[in-house]
């Protein structure tokens, strides 16, 4: 036993070894990523509609534009024969320069396996004087307010929506869509 206040002994330091431990040689590093599944999604796709053009095709990404008035035809190809059953984004980008708006709808699929990985993003380019795209709530139905959304900070119209009014803005928000690279923030 130890008295009050007296320090206590401890036993050495163990002495530090420098032998580092190796991991036991292992299988040979994994394949670099190949595009075949996207390839051949979009092979099934371009083979129903000539003149959808595929951008990118890679490992867990496809995506693809299409010719205007398409959209819901492709759009319903996509989700009935290939099983793109989940919507999970809609968005828009604002080409300025080229005086178009895009519309992406970016999907996948919870029921088909071995698509629970992948993405398909399916667009369309609209002008801006004039952009109004139809409405795909009727394919998915999870895009309601997505494209609620997409219509408020770009403005663009999505023919068939039940319901265009303001989801984020102000009620009385009376300036351009913020998102439209012509939209100048006041103040600055």
């Amino acid at each position: 036993m130890s008295q009050q206040g007296a320090p206590q002994s401890r036993p050495p330091p163990t002495p530090v070894t420098s032998a580092v431990a190796r991991p036991p040689a292992g299988p040979s590093p994994l394949p670099k990523p190949s595009a075949v599944r996207a390839n051949g999604l979009a092979e099934k796709i371009s083979g129903e509609f000539r003149a959808v053009r595929i951008e990118y095709a890679k490992e867990k990404r496809l995506k693809l534009t299409v010719a205007p008035g398409e959209i819901r035809a492709v759009a319903t190809f996509v989700k009935d024969a290939l099983g793109f059953d989940h919507i999970s984004a809609v968005s828009g980008v604002d080409w300025i320069s080229k005086n178009e708006f895009e519309v992406v709808y970016f999907v996948g699929s919870v029921s088909r396996p071995g698509l629970e990985d992948f993405i398909v993003a399916v667009a369309e380019r609209v002008a801006r004087d004039n952009p109004v795209v139809p409405s795909l709530i009727e394919v998915w139905p999870g895009a309601d307010y997505q494209e609620r959304e997409t219509h408020e900070m770009f403005g663009i119209n999505f023919q068939g929506h039940p319901n265009q009014g303001h989801l984020l803005l102000p009620e009385d928000w009376n300036d351009l869509p913020p998102l439209r690279k012509d939209y100048v923030s006041p103040g600055r």
